[in-house]
């Protein structure tokens, strides 16, 4: 795999993901934090600040995940759509470096994308004079997200590889959904004693990442103190990263064995 070849993709990704104008969603966040700010003090005044840290870091989640979604399913449709993926698998680019340079393209966007709401959700705090017990912990709520968002990129991308675009949107938000939820079923699997409810469970648990394993927002706004230990925090993101890997590489693979 060739860095040099790998920029390339990821920055025509970027470069073109940029001029489609995604980061005004910038500008979408922050006018609905503007203005939720008053119904929430008119609603919930004595829980004020709790509530708007919530809003804000689902708001982003729920922003981020939007974009993902969008951007990733049609990636590799689009290329194969316009006849462009047979020039460039002709040229000296393998199938590998294509998959990954998109993949880097695009999450390069969603860090900048969740960077840049995470600074207008603190500037508006800050103005709003809204508390918040720990920057540290939102910073580290804030590197999940990207850590998440890049995983369901990588979902997005395998799905567009073997579906049409509509399909693989559908299937992502699929994996979305149920992945945040995998863990709960479960749970309830141990209180709702029905064989098939069980066996689905445990499937999808398994071939479902796990995706509350790098949802931390809920716990980053009571403080450090609440988020799990280092040790703890460096697995799940490993967890997050190895899911990430495999997804790609068996995006890789199904690419590898389509006719053109």
């Amino acid at each position: 795999m060739n860095f040099n070849r790998l920029r390339v993709v990821a920055n025509n990704v970027f470069a073109e993901t940029i001029r489609d104008r995604i980061l005004y969603v910038w500008g979408l966040f922050a006018i609905i934090i503007v203005f939720i700010i008053p119904v929430i003090r008119e609603v919930a005044s004595t829980v004020e600040d709790k509530i708007l840290l919530d809003v804000g870091l689902g708001l982003m989640e729920i922003l981020g995940v939007a974009v993902t979604v969008f951007i990733s399913t049609g990636l590799i449709n689009k290329e194969i759509d316009q006849r462009t993926i047979y020039l460039l698998i002709a040229k000296p680019l393998n199938i590998s470096e294509l998959i990954v340079g998109k993949f880097l393209g695009v999450s390069a966007v969603l860090s900048i994308l969740v960077v840049g709401m995470m600074g207008l959700y603190l500037g508006i705090l800050t103005l709003n004079q809204t508390s918040y017990p720990s920057l540290t912990a939102l910073m580290i709520s804030a590197l999940f997200l990207i850590l998440k968002l890049s995983l369901i990129t990588a979902a997005a991308i395998l799905f567009g590889v073997f579906t049409r675009s509509l399909v693989a949107l559908f299937l992502t938000f699929g994996i979305y959904f149920i992945g945040n939820l995998s863990a709960d079923m479960v749970k309830l699997n141990a209180l709702v004693e029905t064989p098939l409810f069980s066996r689905l469970s445990q499937v999808l648990f398994i071939i479902v990442p796990d995706l509350s394993r790098l949802d931390v927002k809920n716990l980053a706004v009571y403080g450090m103190n609440s988020l799990p230990g280092a040790v703890t925090l460096t697995a799940n993101a490993g967890y997050g990263i190895v899911y990430t890997i495999a997804l790609l590489a068996l995006a890789t693979i199904i690419l590898a064995q389509r006719e053109f």
